[in-house]
């Protein structure tokens, strides 16, 4: 695993870039955001600890910067802050997760490690498609600016598609991602919810068919 470290910080960037080492994890260290940003792209991490106050830029910047250029850099985020605002704040950027200091050291190592098996790339808090816009963090959906009344499920399957960028999604990959696992892969509730989820999003359609395979999104 390749992690890099933006903490200002200078003796604990460092303390933590020593003891991640002994995990085996390859660790780059940089004490401003502008060296985040620099070293972002040019290396290509598995994970960035950054400290949300950071000199240069901020460690929000930086966070805004890696989820909106698509790369599929975890971001694990750092403060001093101890109130349940700036955590959400902080996830609210695109943060996978949050650690707020102090903290044990082997917390931090574990959420590394989790943070690591998570193969997809991160993704931006808003996502757009075709005129439609989804909000994770406030959960609001819109096409071409009109509100859209989605069910908790509608929005979960129009969160997989979208994510999804037009590739074709099984049913048996929208049941893993968007039902728990409870949910009876045998009935048609797959169906039901793209049914109801096409009606809504309205006309011209957006969701395709393609039987025996599955979904798309995209006009």
């Amino acid at each position: 695993m390749r992690v890099l470290v933006a903490e200002d910080e200078r003796m604990m960037a460092d303390t933590l870039a020593e003891g991640l080492r002994r995990f085996s994890m390859a660790v780059d260290v940089v004490y401003d955001g502008d060296s985040a940003v620099e070293r972002l792209g040019v290396n290509r991490y598995d994970v960035a600890v950054l400290d949300r106050d950071l000199p240069g830029r901020s460690g929000d910047d930086v966070c805004r910067m890696i989820t909106s250029s698509g790369i599929s850099t975890r971001v694990l985020m750092l403060t001093a802050a101890v109130g349940i605002r700036d955590r959400v704040e902080g996830l609210g950027l695109g943060a996978d997760d949050y650690l707020t200091k102090p903290f044990a050291f082997a917390e931090l190592v574990a959420r590394l490690q989790a943070l690591s098996r998570r193969s997809s790339p991160a993704l931006p808090p808003i996502l757009e498609r075709d005129g439609v816009v989804l909000d994770i963090t406030r959960h609001t959906a819109t096409r071409d600016g009109l509100i859209l009344a989605l069910s908790p499920k509608e929005f979960a399957v129009l969160h997989v598609l979208m994510r999804a960028e037009g590739r074709l999604v099984s049913a048996e990959d929208l049941l893993e991602q968007a039902w728990d696992e409870h949910a009876d892969p045998f009935t048609n509730t797959v169906r039901v919810t793209i049914m109801t989820l096409r009606r809504k999003l309205g006309d011209p359609p957006l969701i395709h068919t393609v039987p025996r395979v599955g979904y798309r999104l995209g006009s």
